[in-house]
């Protein structure tokens, strides 16, 4: 009998509409490409109503490299018009690291005005938007935003100030953080040396390759790095794909498709004036 009501259930139109859905989304895995050079694809997110700093600044813009991990934690305020981020943007990624390729960003009102589509459209950068049904799109910058408030909250409980002082030593120790990734450092990935800083006076010196060595050392660190990014994308298939399969429709098929309600309409179909 218990057989025969979960079959009578699978087949009930009314019950597939209206029961909870439990389980993972159908379908596997889909990742974005793996970046061929660093800064060429990046990811864009912000970490919003932070305590208000003495500059006025509520809000940090985090932009992060899908090549080298490497990222920048920009300072700013909400309420911040699109032409001032604009002019931080070209400040920061573009005079450093050039026009990227592709931006991979959350759906924020600040990323869908016309003045930044008409913007990135003029440089000549494509706009990679996550929906609420793919969160994984830009997962990079929400690990990132992760460590990073971890850090901060470390930073201010054990020396006081402002989150805003302590920003850029946060930035330096996170580029000097190993990625299992990319088996390596931000800021190794980026420059193809390891950073001078106080715990490695010894291992960083005049011994660092320089010249025309540098060149195709940085190009083989690149394809290792690339194939590590590889490595690591295989393996977290291999722990998405369990308890999933292949989902393909053919034309004409009949499916049920889930979708979110408007602002502004009630569910069951009343809709306000």
């Amino acid at each position: 009998m218990k057989a025969d009501i979960a079959t009578y259930v699978s087949k009930c139109l009314t019950c597939a509409k209206v029961k909870v859905e439990y389980r993972k989304p159908s379908g596997l895995l889909t990742q974005p490409e793996i970046p061929m050079w660093k800064w060429e694809q990046i990811y864009m997110d912000f970490i919003t109503k932070l305590p208000r700093t003495p500059s006025e600044c509520d809000t940090i813009w985090v932009i992060v490299d899908r090549m080298t991990k490497s990222a920048h934690f920009l300072a700013i305020k909400e309420n911040d018009k699109m032409e001032k981020l604009a002019r931080v943007y070209v400040k920061e990624v573009v005079s450093r690291h050039g026009v990227p390729i592709s931006i991979i960003s959350n759906r924020d009102a600040r990323f869908t005005s016309n003045f930044w589509k008409s913007l990135q459209k003029s440089l000549g950068t494509r706009m990679d938007m996550s929906t609420a049904y793919h969160p994984q799109t830009d997962g990079q910058s929400e690990r990132t935003i992760q460590t990073l408030e971890d850090m901060l909250r470390a930073c201010v409980i054990d020396f006081g100030n402002r989150w805003e002082t302590h920003l850029p030593l946060v930035e330096f120790s996170y580029h000097n953080s190993y990625h299992t990734s990319i088996k390596a450092a931000s800021f190794e990935a980026l420059y193809g040396k390891k950073c001078r800083s106080p715990i490695c006076w010894v291992e960083v010196g005049d011994s660092q390759l320089t010249g025309p060595e540098l060149v195709p050392e940085t190009t083989e660190k690149i394809v290792k790095i690339r194939n590590r990014m590889a490595a690591a994308r295989d393996r977290q298939k291999s722990y998405a794909y369990k308890g999933t399969k292949p989902l393909e429709f053919q034309e004409g098929d009949r499916v049920l498709l889930k979708v979110s309600p408007w602002k502004g309409v009630i569910r069951f179909g009343k809709q306000a004036n």
